[in-house]
C-alpha cells in the first residue's frame, strides 16, 4: 500500500489572486494572532483592518491593548480575514491568512496624515477616537499568505499576489 502524500496546495492563478485581493479589500475586521511577551503563548484578538493607499493591510491600535504591547515586543503576527455567509458550512467559505510583520507609524510621522485620511474614508466611526493620544497605525507588512477558498482550494500567495489590481 502506497503512503504517497499529495500536496493540497494548488498553483496560484489569477482567480486565487482576485479572491484574496477581494477578501482583503472588503475586510473591516480581522483576527490578529500575536505572541504574548514573557510567556510566548499565542494570543488572538479582533481588530479593525483596512488598507493603506498602497494596499498594505493596516490597523489602528491603542497602546492600552494587549495585542499592541505584544506587537511592540515582537512584530511577527498573523491576520485572518473572511467571514462565513449567513447560511452553509462556515468551512466552505473563503478565508485568507496573512503572516506579517507590524510596522508602527507614529503620530508625528509624515505618513500618519495620509493613513489617517485613508482610514477615516473606510472607517468613518473611527473619527471619534483616531486622534486619542494612545492610538497609532500599524502597517501589517505581508511576508506570506495562505488562501483557503473552500474545500480543496488551498493556495500559497506572495505579497505581490496581494497587490491591488490597477
Amino acid at each position: 500500500m502506497s503512503t504517497k502524500k499529495t500536496d493540497p496546495i494548488r498553483p496560484t492563478d489569477d482567480a486565487a489572486r482576485a479572491m484574496a485581493q477581494d477578501l482583503l479589500a472588503q475586510a473591516r475586521f480581522a483576527a490578529l494572532g500575536v505572541l504574548e511577551p514573557g510567556s510566548g503563548a499565542p494570543f488572538v484578538s479582533r481588530i479593525a483592518i483596512g488598507q493603506a493607499p498602497n494596499g498594505t493591510p493596516l490597523t489602528l491600535v491603542s497602546s492600552l491593548s494587549q495585542h499592541t504591547g505584544a506587537l511592540r515586543a515582537n512584530p511577527a503576527c498573523s491576520v485572518m480575514v473572511g467571514e462565513p455567509a449567513a447560511k452553509g458550512d462556515p468551512l466552505t467559505h473563503p478565508r485568507l491568512t496573512l503572516q506579517c510583520r507590524a510596522r508602527f507609524v507614529e503620530r508625528q510621522s509624515p505618513e500618519h496624515g495620509i493613513l489617517r485620511a485613508s482610514w477615516l474614508a473606510s472607517h468613518p466611526k473611527a473619527k471619534l477616537y483616531v486622534d486619542f493620544g494612545d492610538f497609532c497605525f500599524a502597517m501589517l507588512e505581508v511576508e506570506r499568505a495562505f488562501l483557503n477558498g473552500g474545500f480543496g482550494k488551498a493556495y500559497q500567495l506572495s505579497p505581490q499576489d496581494l497587490a491591488p489590481r490597477t
